[in-house]
């Protein structure tokens, strides 16, 4: 007995010193203003209560010590003792003056304390205007937050406040700072005869960009010309960004931490200066360029018999825009037609064999926004995926691909250089199961035996459904069974694409792992590596700052979405089922590819509604009614909540036997008589 009790005495002793420990995590704080944190590797979050959080704000990193507990089951508490990295330091709400000083206060879901706001930092700023504010400095709890106003917001433009709140909730500053712009501001523009001499000149060989239309900072350039042995000589080059910012200076720490260039419908906030972006680095038509190359030797067949890394200085011949150069390819005729068709039987023939060998071909639709002056969307546009896309596409995707494999093979003291690939893991086993058991049931087999069978299987899949129904489900369930993509040291492959080594060179300009590898390219072909012991924090980074991106981006096209449905409220559209829960199924209309829900709740009416997770739809208690994935309904617009980018929308019976039947079905009251029924014009667009 005595043993026992010592045992748990050590056992106790030993979990309260480990609980001492500091770990490092990220704050959640929730509406009631509790706090989460979450430690990368333990299942359970560790709880926080307000007065223990430090100066931490929500989504801060932070450091974490944990309370000694000798309640086992009990949840772990701890204190913040460091904020590590401030997810936001810049925030929207409203400036409250008085006598020598103001304040304000923040317009948050989360809580989080008044900043004040001395009278110097006002900044032009009145009584009550809605303003950004900075905040400059926080001692400790015991103190007020301390901020400065950057901006007021125009009361009369609700969109650009939007759009700048949803970039501060993602971490993205508004503004660079002074001394990040000092230092943009001192990089020379003239380059030097001795730049020149230390680089491949290839300004004398024809040499385009073929970019959107509205595109300003050009990163990739493609040159061209034929051998006399038969073979072609394609260039990718890609815009020399760190030969302009170098590394730990105040431009260089801004730019990784930002980490990414973020694409809004309405504007672009760059993770360089404009001025960097937009004119320093960008391959504009006419003017020599400093550029970091990947020169193929092509064979007619697209085979690379040879190829050479390196800086270089280009001159680029003629700006393209995709719709320029899809015209040309499909006239076979215009400016530079026999270059352009030409690159273009070579990017399709490399395409073909990307495929043949387990390349997953996912087809990708772009929706973009045709908006007034006011930023208003005033129309909806679907981009897909062309031949002239292909043809960069396909050609960066080869740079990429021989820079991975290149410094794959360098060693340094018997051990591969820490180097930023770009992977992608295998489909997640979980979620791939139900897949091919719910695609079964369209008649398509799933090989899951081998990571080779799956691709091959999706491939062969995508092939069948073109044009069928159930199209857009599978693509959609499918492309939901991948792991994300990420940045990491540890090179497991590209599983999407189908190559064992991959990265991001081509586009350093708006992402910064492309800077990284071009700094450790360079290092490699002039064998003066230096491995980075920190890549792989410094690659969790650009994930997060990647993902980020992505959750704004995705934010405010739906803000952008509920902002033109606003137009259409009571009107009935047909759409497609394109995602089902417990407590509801979202409908993408067909003419606007515009997302909303329609709750359970609302169906109530008909029927009672089950949730077959399985078969990824709603099932009627009574009826037998399907709600399934893929499906065709058609809605109505009822509520579209802004503040929420939130659109809310009912189901439509546009089959009059349908109708019928329900009408039959219908459930009474308790006095007897029906209850009430949705009174909707079927299958018609008011």
């Amino acid at each position: 007995m005595g043993r026992k009790n010592s045992k748990k005495r050590k056992t106790k002793e030993k979990e309260r010193h480990s609980h001492q420990k500091t770990l490092k995590g990220t704050l959640d704080i929730t509406r009631s203003g509790m706090g989460f944190v979450t430690v990368e590797g333990m299942d359970e979050d560790i709880v926080v209560r307000p007065n223990d959080f430090n100066t931490a704000l929500h989504g801060d990193t932070v450091k974490v010590a944990v309370k000694p507990s000798f309640n086992a089951g009990r949840r772990m508490q701890g204190v913040i003792k460091e904020v590590v990295q401030r997810k936001r330091t810049e925030f929207i709400g409203s400036l409250q003056m008085n006598k020598g000083f103001a304040f304000f206060v923040a317009e948050m879901d989360k809580p989080m304390p008044d900043i004040f706001i001395p009278l110097e930092n006002i900044h032009q700023a009145k009584d009550s205007d809605r303003v950004v504010v900075r905040l400059l400095q926080w001692e400790n709890n015991d103190k007020r937050p301390i901020g400065e106003v950057t901006a007021v917001l125009d009361a009369e433009n609700s969109n650009d406040a939007a759009m700048k709140e949803i970039l501060l909730e993602a971490g993205f500053p508004l503004e660079f700072p002074d001394d990040a712009l000092e230092v943009a501001a001192r990089i020379p523009e003239q380059i030097s005869a001795a730049e020149i001499n230390k680089r491949k000149d290839v300004r004398d060989i024809f040499t385009i960009t073929i970019d959107p239309v509205d595109a300003k900072d050009f990163d990739d350039a493609i040159s061209f010309r034929k051998l006399k042995n038969g073979n072609y000589e394609v260039g990718v080059h890609i815009a020399d960004v760190s030969h302009y910012v170098e590394p730990e200076n105040a431009l260089d720490k801004e730019a990784y931490h930002r980490a990414t260039s973020v694409y809004l419908p309405d504007r672009v906030i760059p993770m360089l200066p404009e001025h960097i972006s937009n004119v320093l680095c960008s391959l504009r038509p006419k003017e020599d360029k400093l550029t970091f190359s990947a020169i193929f030797q092509l064979s007619p067949k697209a085979e690379v018999k040879q190829y050479w890394l390196g800086k270089t200085i280009i001159h680029s011949d003629h700006r393209f825009t995709y719709e320029e150069v899809q015209a040309i390819i499909e006239e076979k005729a215009g400016l530079y037609a026999e270059e352009v068709l030409i690159l273009n039987d070579l990017s399709q023939k490399m395409r073909k064999k990307r495929f043949n060998n387990g390349a997953i071909n996912f087809s990708s639709q772009e929706v973009r926004f045709k908006l007034d002056e006011k930023g208003d969307p005033v129309g909806i546009m679907i981009k897909e995926s062309k031949e002239a896309h292909q043809l960069i596409e396909e050609l960066m995707l080869l740079a990429n691909r021989t820079v991975a494999e290149n410094v794959s093979k360098i060693k340094v003291q018997g051990k591969p250089i820490p180097f930023p690939y770009r992977i992608h893991d295998d489909p997640d086993e979980e979620k791939l199961v139900p897949f091919a058991a719910f695609a079964q049931k369209f008649g398509h087999k799933f090989d899951t035996s081998s990571p080779d069978a799956i691709a091959a299987s999706f491939n062969q899949l995508l092939k069948d459904v073109h044009g069928r129904p159930e199209q857009h489900v599978l693509e959609q369930l499918g492309i939901r069974t991948m792991a994300k993509a990420k940045y990491t040291t540890d090179n497991a492959g590209h599983y999407g694409l189908g190559f064992e080594h991959y990265c991001h060179f081509t586009s350093p300009i708006r992402r910064y792992p492309d800077v990284q590898v071009h700094r450790i390219l360079f290092d490699v072909l002039n064998n003066t590596i230096q491995p980075d012991k920190k890549l792989e924090d410094k690659c969790k980074h650009t994930s997060e700052r990647e993902r980020a991106a992505m959750e704004a981006e995705r934010a405010a096209n739906k803000y952008k979405q509920v902002q033109y449905m606003r137009n259409f409220l009571g009107e009935e559209f047909e759409g497609v089922i394109s995602g089902v829960a417990s407590f509801g199924f979202w409908v993408e209309t067909v003419e606007h590819k515009c997302e909303g829900l329609v709750s359970v709740h609302s169906l109530l009416e008909y029927d009672e509604f089950r949730h077959v997770e399985s078969e990824y739809c709603l099932v009627g208690q009574r009826s037998g009614k399907k709600f399934r994935m893929g499906d065709k309904v058609w809605i109505k617009v009822v509520a579209a909540n802004l503040t929420k980018r939130q659109l809310d929308y009912e189901w439509v019976i546009a089959d009059t036997a349908e109708k019928d039947y329900f009408e039959e079905q219908r459930p009474v009251s308790r006095t007897g008589k029906p209850v009430k029924q949705h009174k909707g014009k079927p299958g018609r667009k008011k």
